[in-house]
Formats: C-alpha cells, structure tokens, sequence
C-alpha cells in the first residue's frame, strides 16, 4: 500500500528534478521557489528513508534508489494523467450523441426518433437531453460499422444483418423492409402486370453501391432472374440524388421502401411488378457492447422502438 504521508506534489517534484538534472530549472518549470522544491524532494526521502539524488559536477544525478523510483512513478504518473484526460473525453462526449444512419432510415424513421427524443429531454422538467447535441453520420454498412467498432460511434441504425462486419456487435431488430423497383410516373413501365426481367434491361438503373448490403440482395437478384445490369448505371446511396434523377429519367431507381413510400403514396413514383424480395431485410440498431451506454443513449434507443412501434 502506498504510504499516506507520500503526496502528489511530491512525485511531481521528484519526477520534474529527475528530468531537468537541476533542483532550479524544475522548480521554475512547476512555478515553486527552489526552497520549496529542494523542502519536497527532502520530505520525499525522509519517507522512503532513501536518497533519490546525489549532487555531481553537471548539477544532481539519481541514485540507485532514485531510478527504480523513477521506472515506477514516470509510468504512474502518466497513468494519472491519462485517467484524467479521458474523464475529460468522457465528458465531452456526454454532451454528444454519435449516430451512423444507413440509408434505409434517413426518410422516417431516424428523422422522427430524433424529433421525439429531443422533445423528451426538453419537456421532460429535467431538461436531461436539452444540451446534448446529435451528429450524424451516412455511408456505407462497412463504414459505419467498422467506426461503431473503433468507438467512434455510439449506434448504427439501419439494414445491416448481411454485413460482415457486424460479427461481434450487439444487433437489435426492429422491423423488415423491402427494396423495391420504382420509376417515375408516367414511365413506360408504370402499370405493367405482368412485368418481366428483360423488360428493364433498356433503362438506366439507380442502384446502390457495390459492396453495400443493399447490392447483395440485389445481385441475388439478378441471378434469380438470370438478368445481367444494364451499363447505364447511377450507383449513389444518396436518396436525394436517387430520386432526383430517377423522376427525371426514364432510370429504374432500386430503393429502400421507407425512402419512397411518401412519394408512391402521392402518385409521384411508381412501384414497379416484380418484387426483388418478399420479405425484406431486418432493418434495427446496433450498438458495441464494450463501450459503456449513456443515458441518452438509452433515451434514444427506446425512442427508436416506439417509433417502430407506431
């Protein structure tokens, strides 16, 4: 056990005289007179009943005692100020909440959950989520996943399950979603029952990118059908400049069923009749279950189960 009377200041003297070699110049460096320092070092030895340095012709050099101090308290001390550090982190990270959004919830469901949640910090008397900020970030399963690993995340939501990289992650399902085929209104196609692969093969297609989940199911797809795609390819996980482009073109757009149901509701596009898959995908949340949750995490992981709930 550490003895009681050896305190902090004391270690900082010690370790602040072993690496100046000069009783002055680490007095000045911790802003103490050189009597105070030479009064810590004393009290320092007086406890351990040791020298920790000899005087020499170049200013003062450690002991034998002094260096296996030295091999022990440099590490201990950089410990200590490590531990401090990531409180610091810990805090500045209380005031953040980390999300990465796939594509398959960027239209409704992500949007909403963080509406509701903020409402609840605010109105809840506490004002408990009221200073906590959302960064959110897109791209890719692979991208997300492997960032939520590294900690740099706090959730991944969206259709995620056929990724690899979820291996270890704690995945939370919350409901299935299916991709769909939709072109604009008025599209040749539009209305077509029934309708055939090789009919698409002489329209551009909008489609996800390689290597993204969403491009498997629809390469199981293709060899379903035994179809091949076209050359004219838009590949974008942008849903913005997927629908843009597909509501003026004659561009089959492979999309997410929440990204668009709004706009095939109004008449604005057009599900095509051929179904690239019945049930869907399972679209949820997923977390890294070494890191440590937050209660506005927690918050907000509920919030997205009462939304899907609705």
């Amino acid at each position: 056990m550490l003895n009681a009377r050896i305190k902090l200041r004391h270690l900082q003297a010690f370790l602040e005289v072993a690496r100046q070699r000069s009783f002055a110049r680490a007095a000045e460096r911790l802003s103490i007179t050189q009597p105070g320092m030479s009064k810590a070092i004393r009290e320092l030895e007086d406890i351990l009943g040791t020298s920790l340095f000899e005087r020499t012709a170049r200013g003062v050099a450690l002991t034998q005692a002094g260096l296996t101090l030295l091999r022990h308290a440099g590490p201990a001390m950089r410990a200590l100020e490590e531990g401090v550090g990531a409180l610091g982190e810990v805090e500045r990270h209380a005031r953040w909440l980390r999300v990465g959004a796939l594509s398959t919830v960027e239209s409704r469901l992500l949007p909403e959950a963080l509406r509701r949640w903020h409402a609840k910090g605010s109105e809840d008397g506490q004002g408990r989520f009221a200073e906590v900020g959302v960064n959110v970030v897109t791209g890719s399963s692979a991208f997300l996943l492997s960032r939520l690993r590294r900690g740099d995340l706090d959730v991944v939501v969206g259709r995620m399950t056929e990724a690899r990289e979820i291996q270890d992650l704690a995945f939370e399902h919350l409901y299935y979603e299916r991709l769909l085929l939709v072109v604009r209104a008025g599209h040749p196609l539009a209305g077509v029952s029934p309708l055939v692969a090789e009919d698409l093969s002489v329209y551009p297609w909008v489609v996800p990118p390689p290597q993204t989940t969403l491009r498997q199911q629809l390469d199981s797809f293709c060899v379903r059908q035994a179809m091949t795609l076209p050359s004219r390819l838009l590949e974008t996980l942008s849903l913005s400049i997927s629908r843009g482009y597909t509501q003026g073109s004659d561009a089959i757009w492979v999309a997410p069923e929440e990204a668009v149901a709004e706009a095939v509701g109004r008449g604005e596009l057009c599900e095509l009749d051929l179904a690239i898959e019945q049930q869907g995908g399972s679209v949820g949340l997923c977390r890294n279950a070494s890191l440590q949750s937050s209660l506005a995490l927690e918050a907000f992981c509920e919030t997205l189960r009462e939304v899907t709930a609705d």
